[in-house]
């Protein structure tokens, strides 16, 4: 089955109530405070879910407990006075509660504004696979990056209020590590959780005509080996059109992730992109995931870009 382009939510107005919560690990308290004061200054509203500063009472790396958790995103998503949902942080968790969420009434609720990245990888692919819907792998609001990161803030901004404004997205790091001109539809986030998601119940099946994005942390270069390896081995990159690849922090040397990335790709016969400028460093770009776009990585070494065919909101 060939990707198709997913439903997209509306933009952002000033005065807009956006749902604050967290699918995966635990939430400083004055990083929260900052990132909402961030988001006031937007003209936004933001309304923190009951469980966001919860701790789980024996894993201190989870956010709560999976139903609380659970239950935080499913009643901002279905809330109609909600216009976007936006993640405070990733870390782990978010595959641990994907399945307690009802979809079917998520689905019901409509399409509004979901951003997050890192772990909320897991719930970017379940929102495409189980509702059909368009999503933003972005900054989130309690991380360091988007407290410090003026370019990354506003990118998110434009993307929020003024999408149109930013549909060619490319800093000027990006490098072909291998040529070509290639369009399919956005998917991806985090490639250890695409990894991890093989095999799930309700995973996506193929990404036939996906164009991929990815980006990862903390991962040693031969870990990234393995992850990829079991990306091709099971056919999930089968048949994809291109892949635009972004931060690789705390991997290792960069010259040691180049290789990998070279080694397990370059053999796909498909442009690949190195990094274009989003994940889990500064100045990250806000990435649609479910749009029709084109990636181009020009022979005689000019700028790579990654052009949304449409904006990533109506």
């Amino acid at each position: 089955m060939t990707l198709k382009p997913l439903t997209r939510p509306a933009r952002l107005r000033p005065g807009a109530r956006v749902a604050v919560v967290a699918p995966s690990g635990p939430v400083p308290a004055e990083r929260l405070d900052a990132g909402l004061d961030l988001l006031r200054g937007w003209d936004l509203e933001p309304v923190v879910a009951p469980h966001v500063l919860d701790a789980h009472p024996e894993l201190d790396y989870l956010a709560g407990t999976d139903e609380d958790r659970a239950r935080d995103l499913q009643d901002a998503w279905c809330d109609p006075s909600v216009d976007a949902v936006l993640c405070a942080r990733g870390g782990y968790g978010a595959h641990r509660m994907v399945d307690l969420l009802d979809w079917t009434a998520m689905r019901a609720a409509g399409a509004k504004v979901f951003v997050g990245y890192s772990d909320i990888t897991a719930l970017h692919e379940a929102f495409a696979v189980r509702t059909g819907l368009s999503t933003l792998h972005g900054p989130m609001v309690a991380t360091e990056t988007f407290l410090k990161d003026a370019p990354t803030q506003e990118h998110l901004r434009a993307t929020l209020f003024e999408p149109e404004s930013v549909r060619t997205l490319g800093l000027g790091s990006a490098a072909a590590l291998v040529t070509g001109r290639s369009r399919g539809i956005t998917y991806g986030g985090c490639v250890s959780l695409l990894a991890a998601d093989i095999g799930a119940a309700h995973a996506r099946r193929s990404a036939r005509g996906g164009l991929l994005v990815m980006e990862d942390v903390g991962e040693d270069p031969y870990r990234l080996d393995r992850i990829l390896t079991q990306l091709l081995r099971s056919g999930a990159l089968d048949g994809i059109s291109g892949v635009a690849c972004g931060s690789w922090e705390n991997c290792g040397p960069y010259e040691q992730v180049r290789a990998v990335l070279a080694d397990r790709l370059g053999g796909l016969g498909i442009p690949v992109v190195e990094e274009l400028g989003f994940g889990h460093s500064p100045s990250a770009l806000t990435i649609p995931l479910g749009v029709p776009a084109v990636l181009d990585a020009p022979t005689d070494g000019s700028r790579c870009t990654l052009t949304v065919e449409v904006p990533a909101l109506v």
